[in-house]
């Protein structure tokens, strides 16, 4: 009799069970959905960041970039309940005074709320057993692409001189100490380093702020030179010594960490070289010396570096003076015209 009414029951719960599992698994799957896509950060400190989360096979993936550096993958995401836990850990390794190896690990914790299309994001650091507060940020979802524009319809307006030959006139520093200066007719960054030890420079942007535009110039570095060219404070075309290196999208021409150049066109370093580079609707392009080497490609987000992650606001064209010495020259933009 026990039996019977334990099989009449569990015949009775069981099908109630399945129906509330499935319910669970199709609340977190509608849940993850919301986190789905290309988020502009604004970390603590007021920087500039970026996550990117894409559903896979095997549940969900992500990428960040934290301020500035590259784009890089988190170790794990996940939605828990309607909240989403995106796990980065950091490893470092030292030699202690006896020479061996000592392992550093450093887990932080992100936690994202969604509220239609913002984020209400917390982080806190592990580290030696020691857990950090938490520090709040937000997010904001960054608008779905358009189709490439086609730039031969696009309307640019007249050609703006950025740089007079003489003086900084129209340009200010951003950080310091400032290594930049006007020399016949050239900009010069003088950044000096000591071996072994970096010094940082002040980076260089024009007063006004522009939006879409093309803008062509002349560059050349040092041998081991590395510098950058913002578009609207935001996006970061590399400046560097790359001549025969393998094509990476942290060399000279590509688009910091995100969009690899299809070809080396460098010339050797203290050669002049020359930029034509094209940006409209979150599309790219990018010709040096002559070559297309990044053809209306599109742009998922702001670099390591940007002033802020706001890809619809205008910004500054600004030359990266933080890393080495670098020279340009020629600087013409053209603002689309809509």
């Amino acid at each position: 009799m026990t039996t019977h009414i334990f099989y009449r029951t569990l015949r009775q719960t069981l099908p109630l069970a399945v129906a509330l599992a499935g319910a669970v698994t199709a609340f977190a799957a509608d849940n993850a959905k919301l986190y789905v896509g290309r988020w502009a950060l604004t970390i603590p400190g007021g920087g500039a960041g970026w996550l990117g989360i894409e559903e896979k096979d095997d549940g969900l993936k992500g990428s960040i970039l934290w301020g500035g550096g590259s784009v890089v993958p988190v170790n794990a995401v996940k939605v828990e309940g309607d909240t989403l836990l995106v796990t980065r850990i950091n490893e470092s390794r030292k030699r202690d005074a006896s020479g061996k190896q000592v392992v550093t690990r450093e887990v932080e914790t992100i936690r994202a709320l969604a509220d239609g299309d913002t984020l209400s994001l917390t982080t806190e650091r592990e580290k030696d057993g020691k857990v950090s507060n938490k520090v709040g940020f937000t997010g904001k979802r960054i608008p779905p692409l358009p189709a490439a524009p086609d730039l031969a319809k696009v309307k640019f307006g007249d050609p703006i001189k950025l740089f007079n030959g003489q003086d900084l006139t129209g340009w200010k520093v951003m950080g310091g100490p400032s290594g930049w200066s006007a020399k016949d007719g050239i900009m010069v960054n003088d950044a000096p380093q000591e071996p072994g030890k970096h010094k940082s420079y002040a980076n260089l942007r024009t007063e006004k702020e522009f939006e879409d535009c093309n803008l062509t110039l002349e560059f050349r570095v040092p041998q081991g030179g590395n510098s950058g060219v913002y578009l609207r404070g935001i996006y970061e075309v590399q400046v560097a010594d790359s001549f025969g290196k393998k094509n990476d999208s942290h060399n000279c021409a590509g688009l910091y960490s995100r969009i690899t150049p299809t070809e080396n066109a460098c010339k050797p370093a203290g050669e002049w070289q020359t930029y034509d580079i094209t940006l409209v609707d979150r599309h790219l392009t990018v010709i040096l010396n002559g070559k297309k080497v990044i053809d209306n490609q599109p742009v998922l987000g702001c670099t390591g570096g940007a002033l802020w992650a706001d890809e619809f606001r205008p910004g500054p064209l600004y030359l990266q003076g933080d890393h080495t010495s670098v020279d340009y020259r020629n600087l013409v933009i053209r603002p689309v015209v809509k």
